[in-house]
């Protein structure tokens, strides 16, 4: 069977009523490839007067990946970088030993409705990278990669497939496709990374002829090829590649292989001394139960 494991995940008021459904990590799935966190969000429409902006906080040790399916979201982060976020572009931020940003609805949607879809995943910075200096990578849709393989569409958001190579650079081995598929369409899906996961965005897709739940994702077995077919017309991603090179630990948006960074780094943020995103001055502030080491992500 295809399937080594389904995922459901919960559900997190990230908010003011945002609310996002989080997948990784997962009790008994902490990370696939590099990929420890993964969270989807809407569709959902945002309604004028709602205020959903994410303000500024700090990251260490992971890279932040983010992809929109409908609607915009305006980065901005300490190194100075303003960014708009629109449908069909990869975003990529470093975090390395640390950078502070926001996310926020952009000035042209004030006061507008508009709706809401994406996915934000983080990936750990392999261990010789968790100290590099920050920095933020912004690849347009236009410049994605895209396959037709019968039925199905796939954009090679990140890393390798099918004769196609994405642009974004990146620190291990690193897959993520977007995938569409037509009402009874199918794609076989090869064993392209160590190991690999995918996750429905929209419809319902089977796994070698077993229903995947909807909103869940599906751990697949390593080294298996997989036949993946769409009961009505479907959206899906694949995310994967090569095993965390060391066991990490993580707590509130900081990831380290050491415990005592998370500890530093919070330290640093208490006392405001990891840079401040230029013409803002509001913070999301520490939580108020602090760090205690947990088992590590392995």
């Amino acid at each position: 069977m295809a399937i080594q494991l389904q995922l459901t995940g919960n559900e997190k008021d990230l908010g003011g009523g945002f609310k996002v459904r989080r997948l990784l990590p997962a009790a008994r799935q902490r990370s696939v490839g590099p990929f420890i966190f993964f969270d989807h969000f809407g569709p959902v429409t945002e309604l004028p007067g709602a205020n959903h902006d994410v303000r500024p906080h700090p990251h260490i040790g992971l890279a932040t990946v983010t992809y929109l399916f409908d609607g915009a979201m305006m980065h901005r982060d300490s190194l100075g970088t303003e960014q708009l976020i629109e449908p069909g572009a990869i975003n990529w931020m470093t975090s390395g030993r640390g950078i502070v940003h926001s996310e926020r609805r952009p000035d042209a949607l004030r006061g507008k409705s508009y709706v809401n879809h994406g996915l934000q995943l983080w990936t750990a910075l392999p261990l010789d990278h968790e100290e590099d200096e920050p920095s933020f990578s912004h690849t347009p849709a236009s410049a994605i990669p895209e396959v037709a393989l019968g039925d199905a569409k796939v954009r090679v958001l990140i890393g390798q497939a099918f004769g196609a190579s994405s642009p974004v650079a990146v620190f291990s081995q690193t897959l993520y496709l977007d995938v569409t598929l037509p009402a009874g369409g199918s794609i076989e899906l090869p064993a392209l990374a160590p190991e690999l996961a995918l996750f429905p965005v929209l419809g319902e897709v089977s796994v070698d002829g077993e229903l995947l739940a909807p909103q869940a994702m599906a751990v697949l077995q390593p080294g298996a090829s997989t036949v993946v077919t769409a009961g009505g017309p479907a959206r899906f991603v694949v995310i994967g590649g090569e095993p965390l090179d060391a066991p990490r630990h993580m707590w509130w948006n900081f990831v380290s292989s050491r415990k005592e960074r998370i500890i530093e780094a919070s330290a640093d943020w208490e006392a405001q001394r990891m840079g401040q995103v230029p013409g803002e001055h509001e913070f999301i502030p520490l939580p108020p139960t602090r760090f205690t080491p947990p088992e590590p992500l392995s």
